[in-house]
């Protein structure tokens, strides 16, 4: 369904720039430039913005049509059919039956992952910009374990901290629709991660009886357009 875009989208394509395939999954990002939002923009891509949505302001209602045109030409490409994720009251996206999915915006760029529950029981989508240096320090005992900071090293600070808060966003995204429960930056630790795009998570607390402390999973990373994009898949 790729209708004629508003102004404020631009780029819209379906790629895969993370170093390794996800059995049947299917990811989109486009552009979005909220200075040049209207709020017209959404009834010209036919989607319906909630009533959480209109009340705020421009930025973030551009977020969410960027993410939400993803979604929808991403479950069009996996399903056939052209279908918007509604929010739930967890605020999380509610996907239609029998997929998963994950949306994200950072500065100028959103992206939408979806799959079938037969291949995949969660996915979590990140994208962030490269934290400043004074602003990776003043985070990283936030973001960080104890045994993350003793890991990392001193030259790579940024780029650390960044992927480390990418990583850990991502695996809540992935995990929350499966165990409805919510955690933080403490309760999972990055083992290891590669340069080219391979990383290891672990979790440091019970959260079911099939994730609990001590389970380990791969993700896995890209920079795109200047941006880290991170995705964790549960197979």
């Amino acid at each position: 369904m790729n209708t004629a875009l508003p102004a404020c989208l631009s780029d819209l394509r379906q790629h895969w720039p993370l170093p390794e395939s996800v059995p049947g999954a299917r990811l989109f990002s486009n552009r979005f430039e909220h200075s040049a939002f209207t709020t017209e923009d959404f009834s010209r891509c036919g989607i319906v913005a909630p009533a959480s949505i209109q009340r705020s302001v421009a930025k973030r209602q551009a977020e969410y049509l960027a993410g939400r045109v993803c979604a929808r030409e991403a479950l069009l490409a996996l399903t056939g059919e052209a279908q918007v994720p509604v929010i739930g009251t967890d605020r999380a996206p509610i996907w239609p039956e029998q997929t998963v999915g994950s949306i994200t915006h950072g500065s100028g760029r959103a992206a939408a992952v979806v799959a079938s529950r037969d291949d995949c029981q969660g996915l979590g989508l990140d994208i962030e910009s490269l934290l400043p240096l004074a602003r990776a320090e003043r985070l990283r005992a936030e973001i960080l374990t104890l045994d993350e900071q003793a890991r990392m090293d001193p030259n790579q600070v940024a780029m650390v901290v960044t992927l480390t808060f990418s990583l850990k966003e991502s695996l809540f995204k992935a995990l929350y629709p499966l165990v409805g429960k919510r955690f933080y930056f403490e309760h999972a630790e990055v083992l290891h991660w590669s340069a080219q795009g391979q990383a290891r998570l672990r979790l440091l607390i019970d959260l079911s009886p099939q994730f609990a402390s001590g389970f380990e999973i791969d993700g896995q990373f890209a920079w795109l357009d200047g941006q880290l994009l991170s995705l964790v898949a549960v197979r």
